[in-house]
């Protein structure tokens, strides 16, 4: 696992301001992601952006230890160079299996702002897709990904019979708080999960749903779904409906609503409407929504709720913890195993190939008089010989490359000293031509190898 890093910010120790300057816009990420990983000199890389964290999940050429590539992110997301000290006190760096431990938490939701919710399950796997069709994930990622869902998945059987919870569900119950029993629309502005979340919980309470989004669409087909009236961005902005909230959930790097829009909003409503702003960066910036006279519940606001219940959510999803705890331990022996596997491949035939020469050096010398069904049969007993003399270090070898680092791995291998055989001839006390040694190739390049050792 010591080739994979992670670097991000999140809701836990940046603010939703920091996290916005990081996000890359949705429509530009599968084009920016070959660049981004470039930049780092990964070998595969994909980005993870949601409305309260960004991630970004990278694999080293040939196996080498992740380091830390705070400062290359840095540079890479924001388009300048940091300050000094600057990256580390933004950005956090995991490696390793703390890497890999860090993803399973954030796809189960363990590190969600409202745990355990299941939307970012969702996202993850969006973030999966981008980065295959951008070319940018490759053997390493897809296996550390196909874990990660794998182990969300399992996590929704756990948790079967049991809502999750969602900042969607906050959201909506401030609303049908706002509302006050009234009857009064509320628009969904973007057809993302956040909103689609949001518009099956009112819908469930009655409220009648007004689905906006750029592409008018996207926005009837989900208006099926909840029911209410579709209508596009522009629509909206120039003859907004009587609403009484807000909802915003849209992609994009600048306000999708100014002070102009909310203003014709207000205008229209016979009474003040609610803002729910779950954009990152915002949909509608705090001080528009101000001078237009509309409160607004932002991110921050959204994630200090969900903060208040977190430690019961963590006790309620304690079993989830000891599920990825035992996934932890099964995929660091198969990832340990598969970077070895190519050395072991050439251990076990080193050791058949000294079996080999042995055997062709007693059949030059002492043993040449055997008849060719006896020299097969001597020729398959040393091959046995060494396959189960090789058995005994590959076993604790691979058993190794679980508990110890993959330094001390390295160092056997280091002290095995493969090199190539002694060209010399075996002696002779017949008289007889000098028999050079047969040499077998290594799997590795061609090239003929043997392990030192005494004889």
């Amino acid at each position: 696992m010591h080739q994979i890093g992670v670097v991000g910010l999140s809701y836990r120790h940046a603010g939703v301001d920091d996290v916005a300057r990081f996000a890359l816009p949705k429509a530009d990420v599968v084009a920016r992601l070959p660049m981004l990983r470039d930049s780092l000199r990964a070998a595969e890389l994909l980005y993870i952006g949601t409305c309260n964290r960004v991630e970004v999940v990278f694999s080293t050429h040939d196996g080498s230890p992740a380091g830390d590539a705070r400062s290359d992110v840095f540079r890479a997301l924001t388009g300048r160079d940091p300050k000094p000290g600057e990256a580390s006190r933004i950005l956090r760096a995991w490696a390793g299996e703390a890497a890999v431990e860090h993803l399973f938490l954030v796809t189960c939701g363990l590190e969600s702002a409202q745990t355990g919710e299941q939307e970012i399950a969702v996202q993850v796997r969006g973030a999966w897709d981008s980065a295959r069709e951008a070319g940018t994930s490759g053997p390493v990622l897809d296996r550390l990904m196909g874990e990660a869902l794998g182990m969300a998945n399992r996590v929704h059987r756990l948790e079967s019979g049991v809502r999750a919870p969602s900042l969607a569900d906050l959201a909506a119950d401030r609303v049908v708080l706002h509302l006050a029993g009234q009857p009064a629309s509320v628009a969904l502005v973007g057809v993302s999960p956040m909103t689609k979340r949001c518009g099956l919980a009112l819908h469930k309470s009655g409220v009648p749903l007004v689905i906006v989004n750029r592409t008018l669409q996207a926005a009837e087909e989900y208006a099926q779904v909840v029911g209410g009236k579709a209508l596009s961005l522009e629509e909206f902005k120039q003859q907004p409906p009587d609403i009484a909230a807000l909802i915003l959930a849209a992609g994009g790097s600048e306000p999708i609503l100014d002070r102009v829009a909310l203003v014709k909003v207000t205008e229209t409503a016979t009474r003040v409407p609610l803002i729910i702003d779950f954009g990152v960066p915002p949909n509608v910036e705090p001080e528009a929504a101000r001078l237009a006279g509309m409160p607004r519940v932002g991110m921050n606001d959204l994630i200090q709720v969900a903060q208040e219940r977190r430690l019961t959510q963590l006790m309620r999803l304690a079993p989830v913890r000891a599920a990825i705890d035992e996934r932890l331990t099964r995929l660091r022996g198969d990832l340990a195993t598969r970077a070895i596997g190519p050395k072991l491949a050439e251990l076990r035939g080193t050791f058949e190939q000294l079996a080999a020469e042995e055997v062709e050096r007693a059949l030059a010398t002492d043993l040449r008089d055997l008849d060719d069904s006896q020299r097969e049969v001597l020729q398959r007993l040393g091959s046995t010989v060494a396959r189960r003399l090789a058995h005994l270090p590959i076993a604790g070898l691979r058993a190794a490359a679980v508990h110890a680092s993959p330094d001390a791995v390295d160092a056997f291998f280091r002290e095995a000293k493969l090199t190539r055989p002694r060209a010399t001839a075996p002696p002779s006390d017949r008289g007889s031509a000098q028999t050079s040694r047969p040499a077998a190739a290594s799997p590795a390049n061609g090239e003929p190898i043997a392990l030192e050792h005494d004889r």
